[in-house]
């Protein structure tokens, strides 16, 4: 058995980050550690091995800033007519299965994946979709992460498309790129212009219980089908989202 790690680091954001996207960890060290042993319980440094104390940190990380997996509650307050579920409310079954990768790095900035795209890629591995299955969509913009446009790179799914995912029995989907949609600017733009709802942010609002994977790392390192994914999000009460660990696991 291999596991292959799809998420992306946990790690200080760069001075420009926005900071609704700002990550931040304080580290503390060995000497740091030392002092709080002794401050809380009297316990000296020279009764310590080497001197030393426990390191800790302590991290400042929303929801959506790493790797994370969305709840429909993020989408909507209401889904199907009915109160949308936190990230702890989701059925744990959703986050284990096999997975399926499509390959969709030759497409450019801001180009839509239309459900005939997913078709077509789905034939030339010679895959059928089963209910249950996790699908990610490789688009290579986990190459980007770290710069500072990371958040306008990539192509994005469509609802329609997200909807034929969703039809086939498919709740979690995931991406290696900043979200599922199309770069969120250009979704602005059109949706200003046009002066219409259904445009931005159109494949999270499509009125679906599914939960989305964003900001995958990895996924060349991946067959197109013959592996299983665990992707199980962090329990966080009321949650829109939670950080994940999401793996791959293959036998070889």
């Amino acid at each position: 058995m291999r596991i292959v790690d799809l998420s992306a680091p946990i790690e200080p954001s760069p001075p420009e980050t926005p900071a609704f996207q700002r990550t931040l960890i304080d580290y503390v060290s060995h000497a740091e550690g030392a002092a709080e042993i002794e401050q809380l319980h009297g316990v000296p440094r020279q009764l310590l091995r080497d001197g030393e104390g426990w390191t800790r940190e302590t991290l400042t990380l929303g929801t959506h800033n790493s790797t994370h997996v969305d709840a429909p509650w993020h989408y909507n307050s209401l889904i199907g007519g009915e109160r949308a579920e936190t990230i702890d409310e989701l059925p744990l079954e959703w986050f284990f299965g096999a997975g399926v990768v499509l390959d969709f790095g030759d497409r450019a900035d801001g180009e839509v994946i239309e459900a005939p795209d997913l078709v077509n890629r789905l034939a030339a591995i010679d895959h059928d979709l089963a209910p249950g299955e996790i699908v990610l969509i490789r688009t290579d913009r986990d190459a980007f992460y770290r710069d500072a446009d990371y958040i306008n790179r990539g192509p994005g799914v469509s609802a329609a498309a997200t909807h034929w995912l969703y039809d086939r029995g498919i709740r979690v989907m995931g991406i290696d790129a900043w979200g599922w949609d199309r770069p969120l600017p250009l979704q602005a733009e059109e949706a200003l212009r046009e002066q219409r709802p259904g445009i931005y942010w159109q494949a999270h609002q499509t009125d679906l219980r599914y939960s989305q994977i964003e900001r995958l790392f990895g996924l060349s390192q991946l067959p197109p089908d013959g592996f299983s994914v665990a992707c199980f999000p962090l329990r966080v009460a009321r949650a829109s989202a939670a950080p994940a660990r999401v793996v791959a696991i293959l036998d070889d």
